[in-house]
């Protein structure tokens, strides 16, 4: 088998994979040496279900290979394997990673599915080292043909199930603990909805609310034209700043009430009034399912969301939210992360990505400074 390099993550960052902080936390390592250390990596699990001539879900469990190093002749998921590093990893990439793992496995490719969610992501341990699932469940197409692989599967056992077909493996057979957990959370789950187009669930407002969802870290031009953008269609603006509880650190140096300012002054110096828009503080919860009604709960009800990020696009489309296009601007030059490393460089550059009164307000909160002494212990410490 090839040694694959794993994206992998120091025990005490998992927590901030909620929140879809990904890149910033991983490193690669072989597989061999991480599994020889127990150095925690990423995975994922993925479960698929369809429904068949007479309309009735169906489960694809998989049976593993008697050759497997662990859980041997366990039923499972539907497949599952290591992400492989990469720069700039992100959940669509880790996204691929198992589409992957279902062709390897089964044979089925992203065309044999009408969907793959994101589900959840749990924190694993076995007896080689600690994984981190990234959870995934699927919809298979009703007519798909299964190719299961027999160097990595039990080919006969290996297969969709009804649901008192699953049911007895839960009750007669060997299964992975984490994948059993995931299976009775579907079986008893209403999953129709899976099937149909998703509608928007939310109370409807009178249609000219639109939510822009940032961490402003800091805030630049590239926050600046999604806005002017949003204005041009929408009449009303909130605003949620994430990972609001975390500052003075080196991915996150400003305090909320910082950004908030930031947000202020920007959308002052441009006559848009404070009667267009609110400011929301959204902290993290460390937990990926629950973070839309948390938002929510917070901001309230509004008619679009706006975000280029794909991990928060993707939790906001499992929940039937719509949508906007991606609105990008030179995405690499605006980008917060390397306005930082701009400042760390002391490469004055970083002045023409940001508004002026920002700039003004940065500098009031000596966050020059700040920005560039917080890389310098996170060089010390790593």
């Amino acid at each position: 088998m090839e040694d694959e390099t794993l994206a992998c993550i120091k025990k005490d960052e998992i927590k901030y994979l909620h929140s879809g902080q990904i890149s910033k936390h991983i490193f690669p390592v072989n597989r061999t040496e991480a599994h020889k250390k127990g150095i925690p990596h990423l995975i994922v699990r993925i479960f698929i279900i369809k429904k068949n001539q007479k309309d009735q879900i169906e489960y694809l469990v998989q049976k593993r290979g008697k050759n497997k190093k662990t859980y041997p002749g366990y039923y499972t998921d539907s497949a599952s394997g290591h992400v492989v590093y990469e720069k700039n990893l992100d959940l669509s990439k880790i996204k691929q990673n198992a589409y992957r793992e279902l062709e390897e496995e089964f044979g089925l490719k992203s065309t044999d599915l009408i969907k793959l969610n994101f589900y959840d992501f749990k924190s694993e341990k076995d007896k080689l080292s600690r994984e981190v699932a990234y959870i995934f469940v699927g919809v298979a197409k009703a007519e798909v043909k299964l190719e299961p692989n027999e160097e990595e599967l039990d080919i006969n056992e290996s297969r969709f199930y009804s649901p008192s077909g699953l049911q007895k493996i839960f009750e007669e057979k060997e299964l992975v603990d984490y994948s059993e957990e995931i299976w009775k959370e579907l079986l008893e789950s209403d999953l129709n909805s899976l099937f149909e187009a998703k509608k928007n669930h939310q109370e409807r407002s009178n249609g000219d609310i639109a939510l822009f969802v940032g961490r402003f870290q800091p805030l630049h031009h590239g926050h600046i034209h999604v806005i002017y953008r949003i204005f041009e269609d929408y009449n009303f603006l909130k605003i949620a700043i994430g990972s609001s509880q975390i500052s003075h650190t080196k991915d996150n140096p400003f305090t909320k009430e910082e950004r908030k300012q930031f947000l202020k002054v920007a959308l002052k110096q441009r006559a848009i009034s404070e009667d267009k828009y609110n400011i929301y503080y959204v902290p993290d919860i460390f937990n990926a399912k629950k973070w839309v009604d948390h938002l929510v709960s917070i901001v309230g009800n509004f008619d679009i969301v706006y975000s280029n990020s794909d991990w928060v696009r993707e939790l906001f489309k499992n929940e039937g939210y719509e949508l906007s296009k991606k609105i990008t601007i030179f995405k690499n030059k605006y980008s917060g992360t390397h306005i930082r490393k701009l400042i760390t460089k002391n490469n004055k550059n970083y002045r023409l990505l940001i508004p002026n009164e920002v700039l003004e307000k940065i500098k009031e909160f000596d966050g020059i400074e700040r920005i560039q002494e917080l890389y310098r212990n996170n060089e010390k410490n790593d």
